[in-house]
């Protein structure tokens, strides 16, 4: 089904109650620069935010060394209602860059990363004809109650680690013995990286001046791989994907609340 997408900034509240209603985590990027919302038929039915993860001049240099961080964004959350048509995600991505052409014009690359972690090979990116770029190894900590958590978010927890273990130096990540303390475990998996060369000048660079050989060689589902912490720095592969519960919120609590608000007028 063709859908004629209306792509708007909306403010921050009304597309964090979105993503937070729709998306598989609540969790909101920080550094969010636009909170694009799709409407059909003056409906709201889609989110995508751009701006950048947490080490934005270091994402870009790592790929093109002579770039930074104003030469490209990151898609930060992206989600539709389930109602829609499958492809719809793929044509929320095309009104997307159509938008940004028009309104950020100086921008080389649209990033993004694909959470293998959770079970997602990328497949709307594939789909969109993003290139793919290869893949890196992530750490997250699930909580007794499925919580996923990612290490930058466990300062408390750090601090707690620390007393635990009776140090007076600080701690960078948990301890074995603190997290079965806790009932804490610490899981590897990919992260599967994507762009999109959004002009002419875009593509050159990204042939020939990337420390990065881009393709369309996609990742399936049989690439993904998840490893365990059993010990200290030993780690055993799992065979099926972590038993995650995205709706649990405790720890990323903070985050969350702090984007939303009762004056929302999503429904």
């Amino acid at each position: 089904m063709k859908f004629n997408f209306e792509v708007k900034e909306i403010n921050r509240y009304d597309a964090t109650d979105f993503v937070q209603k729709v998306h598989y985590s609540k969790v909101m990027p920080k550094l969010t620069k636009h909170f694009l919302g799709i409407f059909s038929e003056n409906k709201l039915v889609g989110v995508l935010t751009l701006g950048w993860g947490t080490q934005p001049l270091h994402t870009i240099k790592k790929l093109f060394p002579k770039l930074t961080s104003k030469d490209y964004y990151e898609i930060g959350k992206m989600c539709m209602l389930d109602e829609l048509p499958k492809n719809s995600e793929t044509q929320m991505i095309s009104a997307v860059v159509k938008w940004m052409k028009v309104h950020t014009p100086s921008k080389l690359f649209l990033f993004t990363w694909a959470d293998g972690i959770v079970g997602k090979p990328g497949y709307v990116y594939q789909a969109a004809n993003f290139n793919y770029g290869g893949f890196i190894w992530t750490d997250v900590y699930i909580s007794e109650e499925g919580e996923k958590i990612h290490p930058r978010s466990t300062k408390s927890l750090l601090e707690e680690n620390r007393l635990f273990i009776k140090s007076d130096k600080r701690v960078f990540w948990m301890t074995y013995d603190f997290m079965q303390h806790k009932k804490i475990r610490r899981i590897k998996g990919k992260q599967f990286r994507y762009i999109l060369p959004l002009s002419k000048e875009s593509v050159k660079l990204m042939n020939n001046e990337s420390t990065v050989k881009w393709n369309q060689k996609y990742p399936k589902h049989k690439d993904l791989v998840w490893k365990e912490m059993m010990g200290t720095s030993k780690y055993v592969e799992l065979t099926s994907i972590p038993n995650f519960d995205l709706s649990v919120v405790n720890v990323n609590s903070k985050n969350v609340n702090s984007h939303s608000t009762a004056n929302s007028v999503f429904d």
